[in-house]
């Protein structure tokens, strides 16, 4: 027998539900995210490299800003990229290279500016980026070289180096690497920030530190994977994944650490990746959180439905 007719209240019921199974499947989507770029790689004599741009709208930026506004994104195909970290100078006279920038959607940040060697004493000026790197080591009666600058948002400078002092500390996300000055000693990088974007507080994209000079000390790597500066040997590298800049050394350079990109979504949602994206994933609370630690190409993308 066919159905003819239907009570008001079963009529508003079966209304309301349609509209909610809309709503649930058709996005947009609320998306947390924390994209930090490659820190830069250090060399022979050098300040410390910059780490890594550092974005995030789910607590503190780099470079002091706050978080980023909301982000909400509809069922589709969206790039990301793992920016890998500099590599560290080879040999005297060979400058750092800087990391390589990491993208999620529209959300970009600049690698972290290299190292640039002190082979011949005169020092020289750090180099820009998501944080600057660190002047280099000079002698005295040199005139004071300064350090690069971070990007708005992203990071912090580098130090400076005056007189005969050591290199400089590289910036970090959290802080300007430390001034080197009046003493052979090399100067700690700036500190990094920390996210609880993964459901525990990681610290990450730390400076490098500084070389030093005359047997004197080396400037530790700033908090969040910065690398160690050197006297007698290689600078260290930044941690892998952290974005964290690389030390300078006393020939060799530390190699800066590979950025990251994590981002979480409503457990509910079907994501999938590129072939050449490495990630894994876990469920905090009600999202599910991404967490990407290389790209094969700048290419690759992630599917939300």
């Amino acid at each position: 027998m066919a159905v003819t007719s239907m009570a008001n209240s079963s009529l508003r019921d079966f209304k309301k539900y349609n509209r909610m199974s809309s709503a649930l499947g058709a996005g947009p989507f609320p998306v947390s995210y924390l994209v930090i770029a490659g820190g830069g790689g250090g060399a022979e004599g050098s300040g410390g490299a910059g780490a890594g741009g550092y974005r995030t709208n789910g607590g503190t930026s780099g470079g002091g800003a706050g978080s980023e506004s909301n982000l909400n994104l509809a069922p589709g195909v969206y790039r990301v990229t793992v920016g890998a970290g500099g590599a560290g100078g080879t040999s005297t006279g060979i400058n750092g290279s800087a990391g390589a920038s990491s993208q999620f959607d529209q959300i970009s940040c600049e690698g972290g500016g290299f190292g640039t060697h002190g082979a011949n004493g005169d020092g020289q000026n750090g180099v820009s980026g998501g944080s600057g790197s660190g002047a280099s080591l000079t002698i005295s009666s040199k005139p004071t070289r300064t350090g690069g600058a971070g990007t708005v948002g992203q990071g912090f400078a580098g130090g400076t180096t005056s007189g005969n002092s050591g290199g400089s500390g590289g910036g970090g996300a959290g802080a300007v690497g430390v001034n080197a000055s009046s003493n052979l000693n090399g100067q700690n990088g700036g500190a990094g920030v920390s996210s609880s974007i993964t459901g525990s507080a990681v610290t990450r994209a730390g400076g490098g530190g500084g070389a030093g000079r005359g047997g004197e000390s080396a400037g530790s790597g700033g908090a969040g994977g910065g690398g160690d500066g050197s006297v007698a040997g290689n600078g260290v590298a930044g941690t892998a994944n952290t974005g964290s800049g690389g030390g300078g050394g006393s020939t060799v350079g530390g190699n800066g650490g590979s950025g990251i990109v994590i981002f979480t979504l409503p457990s509910r949602n079907v994501v999938s990746f590129s072939a050449g994206v490495t990630q894994s994933s876990a469920v905090v609370g009600v999202n599910r959180v991404y967490t990407v630690t290389a790209t094969s190409t700048t290419s690759e993308t992630v599917t939300i439905a």
